[in-house]
Order: C-alpha cells, then structure tokens, then sequence
C-alpha cells in the first residue's frame, strides 16, 4: 500500500551519481534510502533482491545512502566505501557484501571487502583518506531529508512514499499496483 504522498523534492534519478539495478525502461522504479549498518535495512535487503528477480524487467533499483550516523558508527564509512567500490566498477557487489557482513563495516574489515572485490586498493584507500565520497553521501542524506526521510530503509515506487514499517509486504503491494495498472 503506498501512501498518497508524492514527493516532488524526490531527485531525478541520475545515472552519472545513482546506482541503478535494472533497466531504465522499467516500468517501476524503486528508490531505496538506505544505511548499511541498519538491521531493517539488512532485512529489506533479500526481499529488494527478490522483487528485482521476480520481476525481472518490470522493476529497478536506485540505491541512495542515508547513513545513520547518530545511531550507527560506521554507516558513513560505509557509504562512502560503496561509492569508492562504485568509482570501480563495484557498487552492488560491494554493497552486496556490507549487507552480508552487516555486523564487520569497521575500516579494516571494509578494506578486507575492496580487497576481496579485487578493487585497486591505494585507489580506494586514497579516495577514503581524501573523504573523495563524503559530498556526494552527503547530498543524498539532504535530498533524502528533502525528500521526507527521515528513518532507513525509505522507498519510493514511482516517486510515491510507501510505507513499510508494518511490513515489507507494502511495497510487493505497490509494485504489483503499478504493473497491474
């Protein structure tokens, strides 16, 4: 069920800045606010990937980060991590693997990651040191706080808020609304 709210401060997806799953000839396109430290995240995550799979196609991705950094230590890190793996090519299996590993993003087991990932490791390590990443995080935390979020994970379908705090079955609900039309 999504909730009568479109949000015209929703930024424009933009394929030079956000990472994208699936075709952008989708028919429904998903935004995820998201933190990777964060355990309903971590949770969205596998049923995000099913609902990519089963409608194979029909349905992209756009992730952006809103890292909680008031509750979770490493979410910026972490956020700025992805997108160093990102500048390589990397962004989902990266992000793949913090969801995996939800409980180790402090900075040596990250590095671990990019290394397993076969990143250029003075490359990301630079670009970490350099905080390279950390305008761009924060550009999406202020399109996000503009945008209406204020809790992670937030999803947007076809730029209308759903609601998921009672269940992840709203947004299979609202995807499955706007494929039947």
């Amino acid at each position: 069920m999504t909730t009568s709210t479109h949000s015209p401060a929703l930024a424009a997806i933009d394929a030079a800045t956000d990472h994208i799953a699936g075709p952008r000839t989708a028919a429904v396109t998903i935004v995820e606010y998201g933190d990777f430290e964060c355990p309903a995240c971590r949770q969205a995550y596998p049923v995000v990937k099913a609902l990519l799979a089963h409608h194979a196609g029909q349905v992209r991705l756009v992730f952006r980060h809103f890292p909680l950094r008031e509750v979770h230590a490493h979410a910026e890190l972490a956020a700025e991590a992805a997108e160093a793996a990102g500048a390589q090519g990397k962004f989902w299996p990266f992000h793949d693997l913090m969801f995996g590993h939800q409980d180790l993003l402090d900075a040596s087991h990250i590095h671990g990651y990019a290394a397993q990932l076969g990143l250029e490791i003075a490359r990301f390590e630079n670009e970490l040191k350099d905080t390279v990443y950390r305008q761009r995080v924060q550009e999406q935390i202020a399109g996000g706080v503009q945008a209406g979020v204020r809790a992670t994970p937030t999803f947007f379908v076809n730029g209308h808020a759903v609601d998921v705090s009672f269940g992840l079955q709203r947004l299979q609900d609202a995807v499955d609304a706007v494929l039947k039309g």
